[in-house]
C-alpha cells in the first residue's frame, strides 16, 4: 500500500512539472493607465487628446526575454447600428438606391501599435481581440449580396470613417520612454460620439498575447448642451415648442431693433 502511494505521488508530482514546463513563463504585467477618465463636450469643444501610458512590469526573479515586446493600444466608442448607403444613377438621377446595415460597429476607433500589426502578432490574435480596421467583424444584416459587394460596402465604410476621423490605425505611435515605460497620445475629434469608451492596452512578445488592461472612458455633454439634448430626447414636443417660440421671438427683437421710423 505504502508503495502504491509513493509511486502516485510520484507520478502526480511528474504531470504538475510536465504541465509547468509546458505553461508559457507569462512573468510580464502590464501596467496601464489613462490620463483623463472624462472628457466633457462643450459649446466650444474642438477636439481633444488623451495620453495612454503605462509600464511593463518584470518579476526580479525572471530572466528577461530575448525578443522584442510591443504594446497595443485600442480605443473602442459605444457600439452602434449603421447603414451605408451606395448612389446609383437611374434615369439620369443619383439616388441611394442600395444599402448594407452593421450592427454592433464602433462609433469610435482608434488603434496605436509600437510596430505594424502584421509584426505583432498573427491574423488570428488580432481578429480574436478586433485589432485592426481590417479585423473589426463587420457582417452586414441580413444580405445576400456577392462576396465583392459586400467588401466594397465594407471598404466604403471603413473609408468614410477614416476621413471623418472616427477610425484610425497608426503604427509605431507608441513611445517608450524606458525599456518598460511607454505613453501615446490618441486625437478625439469634435464630432466625436458620446458615452462610454473602452480602452485596452496589449502586451504581445513573439506573437503571443501576455497580457492585456482596461479602462473605461466617459465622453458626455455638459451644461446647456446636455440640458437640450436630453430636453429633445425625453420631451421632443415640448422641444420643438421651445424652438418655435425662441425663434419668433428673436424675430420680433431683430423687427424690432431694426425698425424704420
Amino acid at each position: 500500500m505504502r508503495l502504491a502511494l509513493q509511486s502516485l505521488t510520484t507520478l502526480l508530482t511528474i504531470t504538475l512539472l510536465a504541465f509547468s514546463a509546458a505553461a508559457p513563463a507569462l512573468a510580464e504585467k502590464l501596467v496601464s493607465a489613462v490620463s483623463s477618465s472624462r472628457v466633457a463636450i462643450t459649446s466650444n469643444f474642438t477636439g481633444t487628446q488623451i495620453l495612454v501610458y503605462g509600464e511593463i512590469a518584470r518579476d526580479a526573479e525572471t530572466v528577461s526575454r530575448t525578443g522584442n515586446q510591443d504594446v497595443v493600444v485600442v480605443v473602442e466608442g459605444p457600439l452602434e447600428r449603421v447603414t451605408t448607403w451606395r448612389k446609383d444613377r437611374i434615369v439620369g438621377l443619383w439616388i441611394n438606391a442600395t444599402s448594407q446595415t452593421y450592427i454592433a460597429v464602433p462609433s469610435f476607433y482608434a488603434v496605436h501599435a509600437t510596430d505594424d500589426l502584421r509584426n505583432i502578432a498573427s491574423e488570428d490574435w488580432l481578429k480574436q481581440y478586433r485589432i485592426g480596421l481590417e479585423n473589426l467583424p463587420l457582417a452586414a444584416l441580413g444580405t445576400r449580396a456577392p462576396a465583392t459587394e459586400r467588401k466594397a460596402f465594407k471598404e466604403a465604410f471603413l473609408r468614410d470613417r477614416v476621413q471623418h476621423g472616427l477610425y484610425s490605425q497608426m503604427s509605431k505611435s507608441i513611445n517608450f520612454l524606458s525599456p518598460t515605460l511607454f505613453s501615446t497620445t490618441v486625437d478625439l475629434p469634435a464630432t466625436i460620439p458620446t458615452g462610454d469608451y473602452k480602452v485596452t492596452t496589449f502586451l504581445f512578445s513573439g506573437g503571443v498575447l501576455l497580457d492585456s488592461q482596461e479602462q473605461v472612458l466617459t465622453v458626455a455633454k455638459i451644461g446647456f448642451e446636455q440640458v437640450t439634448f436630453n430636453l429633445s430626447r425625453q420631451y421632443p414636443a415640448v422641444y420643438g415648442a421651445l424652438a418655435i417660440i425662441l425663434a419668433l421671438f428673436t424675430g420680433w427683437i431683430a423687427g424690432v431693433i431694426f425698425k424704420k421710423d
